[in-house]
């Protein structure tokens, strides 16, 4: 016959073993889950050009400077800019028509906002 303390004795056994498998489950998710592609999270990962454009400031003829950037998409950025006002992040130039997350992130260390 079992008393009170053995039948505490066995629930926190069980509950200690439940928990222990329910943190290596997490643990072994967590260490073999892929990671995913990030757009907007490289910020800290690119190092930005000594001379790198202010896309807030910078006219038709400095934007065409850039790589893959032709008169079209350079008035492209400047109306969004007219339009919603200025880039608090180089990121949210990909919400211009004409910039690919690829263009984006050929031409990302050779622009700034300010």
């Amino acid at each position: 016959m079992r008393t009170d303390n053995s039948n505490y004795f066995n629930a926190c056994h069980f509950s200690s073993k439940l928990l222990l498998s329910l943190f290596f489950c997490f643990f072994t998710a967590c260490s073999e889950q892929n990671n995913p592609k990030q757009i907007l999270s490289t910020e800290n990962q690119i190092q930005i050009s000594t001379q790198a454009i202010n896309i807030n400031t910078a006219s038709a003829a400095e934007l065409e400077k850039l790589p893959h950037i032709g008169a079209k998409t350079a008035h492209e950025i400047i109306e969004h800019r007219e339009k919603f006002g200025r880039f608090r992040k180089p990121e949210y130039l990909l919400l211009v028509r004409g910039i690919s997350e690829q263009r984006f992130r050929e031409i990302r260390s050779l622009i700034k906002v300010e």
